[in-house]
């Protein structure tokens, strides 16, 4: 199975056109044509428009107010046919009335709106809508929030600690007082379709919504194999050993720079010893089980979120598929 076919964020093939990156004249020149599109993002949140079945992304054109906001130049994402797409950090726009409560919850439902844009053009959460988006433009989404993110956590070099300057159209941080080079980070994180016999292990952490649960996960450690961060984890979460690893698909996690490994692991026991500073809780389930819980009838436990790599593994594995 091509997993990242079937996984949002991944299998949308967008051409990144990296050879365009080092080409300052060129991408001026993109930045002109009436075809390219400018992806606004306020604080990590994609402008979009539309719902239901017709939401999309947004986009502005250059020299629209919403731009003046930005404190760097735009970033190149690539070409999305014969169309260039550009992010652009819009962070420095401060919205009346804004819901602080709202933007420090696990899933902030709020949206912000700017004068010079239509009425239902908004900044929205992404993993609000990221179901809701076709495979382009989840992708885009993802890659425009992840690069905005590290740029904005990563304005100083790390060897010196002088301020450094956006290059490569935003897939680069230079530093002008060493010369160091810094590029986007990913976080590599295994996460496991624990299974033994006709049951799948899944948890929750502390400060999650009610309910919710999923796959057991954690990030790998320099040094180590897939593999063995599988084994690790779950030891270290819940006391399991785990015999044989093999990897499902992946899945990039912008939230905020992670890419998520999909792993089955076979279980060699079933005795918990859990880690409350690792995992609040965690279950076996079976398959039956598993398959009220998908379809809303159980009072303990809620899916995995839609869209996330956790409720696409689930899925394929209670149609057999591992």
């Amino acid at each position: 199975m091509d997993g990242a076919a079937l996984i949002t964020f991944g299998g949308s093939n967008l051409d990144r056109a990296a050879e365009l990156r080092g080409n300052a004249r060129a991408l001026a020149s993109l930045l002109t044509e009436p075809q390219t599109r400018i992806l606004p993002l306020w604080r990590g949140k994609p402008l979009i428009a539309g719902d239901g079945d017709q939401m999309q992304l947004a986009t502005v054109a250059p020299g629209s107010p919403v731009l003046e906001h930005q404190a760097e130049p735009p970033i190149f994402l690539g070409r999305s046919g014969a169309v260039p797409w550009f992010a652009v950090d819009v962070s420095g726009y401060e919205p009346e009335d804004i819901d602080t409560a709202a933007l420090n919850q696990f899933l902030d439902p709020s949206e912000q709106r700017h004068p010079a844009l239509p009425n239902d053009h908004r900044f929205a959460e992404l993993r609000a809508i990221m179901t809701r988006l076709d495979a382009r433009g989840a992708e885009l989404a993802a890659t425009a929030k992840a690069v905005t993110g590290w740029h904005a956590t990563h304005r100083f070099c790390s060897r010196c600690g002088h301020l450094s300057e956006p290059g490569q159209a935003g897939w680069q941080r230079d530093c002008p007082n060493c010369g160091s080079k810094h590029f986007p980070r990913t976080d590599p994180v295994v996460i496991m379709l624990i299974t033994r016999g006709n049951k799948v292990l899944v948890g929750r952490s502390p400060g999650w919504p009610d309910g919710m649960y999923s796959l057991l996960a954690g990030f790998v450690e320099p040094g180590e194999t897939i593999e063995a961060a599988v084994r690790r984890e779950v030891f270290e979460e819940v006391g399991i050993s785990v015999g044989a690893v093999g990897y499902l698909a992946s899945q990039p996690w912008p939230f905020p720079a992670s890419l998520m490994i999909g792993c089955h692991g076979v279980a060699l026991d079933e005795d918990m010893t859990i880690d409350p500073v690792e995992i609040e809780t965690a279950s076996w389930v079976s398959r039956e089980d598993m398959a009220d819980v998908f379809l809303g009838r159980s009072d303990r436990m809620k899916p995995a979120r839609k869209g996330a790599i956790a409720h696409a593994l689930l899925s394929d594995w209670l149609a057999g598929v591992w």
